[in-house]
């Protein structure tokens, strides 16, 4: 597990480690929001593990004040999309070489309501909480289908569902929460389509979107401004 804070993993790798029964967890330190910490794990990962089979991208922020990463991008669009970006980008030869393996992107159903600001996509002109989130969680599905088509992995995109964490710390409603399924869903069932944006999965039925209409165009101009972003 690869986890910001490290009280909070340990504890959770204890539970797992009580709930299931030789269960081996180790946590390791990651911070999306800083470059460097991506750079230390990943380095970290190599320098430890042969191989590497599945990536599950499940970190992120929702909603929240305007506020920036270590490195200066804006904190949703830094952390849900451009961390995750990164990480995928350090690990993808591990992951190929490691074949077969997966990439899960973990989104939100809220993104068709997102739009790529390319003129903005810092929101150094102006911020709405909403609209960067949706940008964030657009740019994951949009992350999702170039890589399906670029690096020789099964990626997929999913939506879980509203889960009982911190990342709704911001919203004030009550809320009826789900669980991890389409995740585990993804991570577990053999041949699937790679490419695919899955959504509420129980125990036993998938909803899964297959033919997801988006321009090739904005997919590849998308995964063009994070490399720049990024350099």
């Amino acid at each position: 597990m690869a986890c910001r804070d490290l009280l909070k993993a340990e504890q959770a790798a204890r539970e797992i480690s009580r709930d299931v029964e030789n269960a081996s967890v180790v946590v390791r330190k990651l911070d999306l929001a800083d470059t460097k910490s991506i750079c230390d794990f990943a380095e970290l990962i190599y320098n430890t593990e042969k191989s590497l089979h599945l990536l599950i991208n499940n970190a992120g922020v929702a909603i929240c004040p305007h506020s920036t990463t270590a490195d200066g991008f804006e904190t949703q669009f830094g952390v849900n999309h451009l961390g995750h970006f990164f990480l995928t980008f350090l690990l993808m030869d591990l992951l190929k070489h490691s074949a077969p393996s997966r990439v899960i992107n973990v989104s939100s159903l809220a993104h068709p309501m997102g739009k790529i600001h390319f003129e903005d996509l810092n929101s150094e002109k102006s911020y709405h909480p909403v609209k960067a989130y949706v940008q964030s969680k657009l740019a994951n599905i949009l992350f999702t289908r170039v890589l399906a088509t670029r690096m020789g992995v099964s990626v997929y995109a999913v939506d879980p569902g509203l889960v009982k964490t911190d990342i709704i710390r911001h919203l004030k409603k009550s809320l009826q929460f789900f669980g991890a399924y389409t995740t585990l869903y993804c991570t577990l069932t053999p041949d699937l389509p790679t490419g695919t944006y899955y959504r509420f999965v129980t125990t036993t039925i998938a909803d899964a979107i297959t033919d997801y209409k988006l321009p090739y165009l904005k997919c590849n101009s998308s995964v063009t401004f994070s490399i720049t972003l990024l350099k």
